[in-house]
């Protein structure tokens, strides 16, 4: 069994979902699961669709989503013949779940109704690939996740319970009835039926679940590009591939915020010494990356750069030092909210906190935290992360920046500037 997992380039326009069809068709009849994201910028669009129902705007959200339905139905057009009745039947079925949740009055929390529509991207997705799939004689089953990952209800960032899911995916027909089982990343539900997804990027992660739970020959995560950097090339035009990898780096890497793979995905593969290998859709040919258990030497520096940071300033009220007491109340909330600070520095009376601009999540730690603290905010600041770094590239990229924080350790250095 090898796992195959298509992100959401791979699938966005009538062409590259040519292309993908190709690179399957490439390899055989050999068992494959393939995990497929939303199309291009989907989720991006069925997040404004939450925003607007959320804020109470009925007609606008459902325009937006209007948008989305219409972009679908012209890609299945374009690909489908045969089999685009029964394919329009199956995305009617998702269009309508969404639209009656529209309709309704929000009385739960955002991240709930988030989860109930933004998960209908991967959906309509795979069900559009599978179809044009069939067609070109790549026989394959369609599956529907939620009915094998299961979760909590800790929606936007759901755990997964993998007894459960383990024994869903025993009983279920997925792969029994094709060598090819096609089906969505990024998303499970709960007990309850309700949907729920596993972050942004997600998809990795539910690749990764399958690969272990399989415990497949190798797992390969299909990109834009040549394989992983070690900047982003549209920032870096001078970035290099990093042909082997670590697991360890790998998860440093995840950790400080590379969009390369999701933080989740390691251990899975990690704990069965599965390879995950990061290629090309545009040019296969091309050898990527191959992360795996050996341990990489004379790595390059790794650059990291993430913009839209929050600088959360936090001073006791009396003046009294920062201990022990107020620094674990203060991580229960991180707990609670489900909150990963990118960077803390501690002073005798104070703290700073640096986290990613999740307007809901910053206000509700200001207010909690301001019961214990005096709170100060600071906005749109960016973090540059490098890993083994040398002092002359940190000194050429922090050459007219307006330092906030900066921090080090042996292997790397990160800087908070404005």
């Amino acid at each position: 069994m090898k796992v195959f997992k298509f992100g959401g380039a791979s699938v966005s326009s009538v062409e590259r979902i040519q292309k993908v069809a190709e690179i399957i068709k490439d390899y055989g009849k050999k068992d494959l699961i393939i995990i497929i994201s939303a199309m291009g910028k989907t989720t991006n669009a069925l997040e404004k669709v939450a925003e607007a129902f959320y804020a109470g705007k009925t007609s606008e959200a459902l325009s937006l989503f209007d948008v989305v339905k219409q972009n679908h139905l012209t890609t299945a057009k374009y690909l489908l013949v045969t089999s685009y009745n029964a394919t329009l039947n199956l995305l009617t079925d998702f269009f309508t779940e969404v639209e009656w949740l529209l309709h309704d009055k929000p009385v739960r929390t955002f991240d709930y109704y988030y989860d109930q529509v933004v998960c209908v991207g991967e959906l309509l997705s795979t069900c559009i690939v599978s179809a044009f799939l069939n067609e070109k004689g790549i026989e394959n089953e369609w599956g529907d996740v939620r009915d094998i990952i299961r979760t909590d209800n800790n929606f936007r960032e759901a755990n997964i319970h993998w007894q459960q899911t383990s024994e869903n995916l025993a009983n279920s027909d997925i792969s029994k009835r094709s060598n090819i089982c096609i089906t969505q990343g990024f998303i499970g539900s709960t007990d309850q039926n309700e949907s729920t997804t596993l972050g942004r990027e997600g998809s990795d992660y539910t690749a990764a679940i399958f690969a272990n739970l399989y415990a497949a020959e190798s797992l390969t995560i299909w990109k834009d590009v040549e394989g992983v950097m070690n900047a982003d090339p549209k920032e870096y035009p001078e970035a290099t591939l990093l042909s082997d990898l670590s697991f360890n780096e790998v998860i440093e890497m995840a950790f400080y915020g590379a969009q390369v793979i999701h933080p989740k995905t390691i251990k899975p593969l990690q704990n069965l010494k599965i390879p995950l290998h990061v290629k090309s859709f545009i040019n296969p040919a091309l050898k990527g990356t191959t992360i795996s258990n050996k341990p990489g030497h004379h790595l390059p520096p790794i650059i990291i750069n993430k913009s839209k940071q929050v600088l959360v300033h936090l001073q006791s009220q009396d003046f009294s030092f920062v201990g022990e007491q107020p620094i674990s109340e203060l991580y229960k909330q991180f707990c609670y909210l489900n909150i990963k600070p990118n960077l803390i520095q501690t002073g005798a009376v104070s703290l700073q906190v640096c986290l990613d601009n999740r307007p809901d999540k910053i206000e509700q730690i200001a207010v909690s935290a301001s019961e214990i603290f005096d709170v100060q905010i600071e906005k749109e600041l960016s973090l540059l992360t490098i890993r083994h770094y040398t002092e002359e590239l940190l000194q050429k990229m922090v050459a007219d920046r307006d330092i906030v924080l900066m921090q080090k350790t042996k292997e790397t250095v990160q800087v908070l500037y404005r």
